[in-house]
């Protein structure tokens, strides 16, 4: 079983458009986790984005997707660690590239 993982606004973007790598290891992840996890930042992100091209019919999917996952809030610990570079300096944090 593979370890739980937080996805970034690139990874659950190229998840929903359908990258033939990320969707892979997505359909993966899900089969040993049931659901993605990403921050209300990723949520904000995807949804500005989606706002600004007038994409309702992905909209639409997008809530749908952000109903049948788990969203963390955000806090002040969380604030001060993201603003390091690339989450490479967190303790203990492991990087993992869907994309590649």
């Amino acid at each position: 079983m593979t370890q739980p993982v937080l996805l970034d606004t690139d990874t659950l973007s190229a998840v929903m458009r359908g990258h033939t790598k990320a969707v892979a290891t997505g359909n993966s992840y899900l089969n040993d986790h049931d659901q993605f996890t990403f921050s209300i930042i990723t949520r904000f992100e995807l949804l500005r984005g989606l706002k600004v091209k007038n994409a309702t019919r992905q909209t639409v999917a997008f809530e749908n997707l952000c109903l049948a996952n788990v969203i963390f809030d955000i806090t002040d610990p969380i604030i001060v660690k993201a603003n390091e570079r690339h989450f490479q300096r967190i303790p203990g944090l492991q990087l993992e590239n869907w994309l590649k």
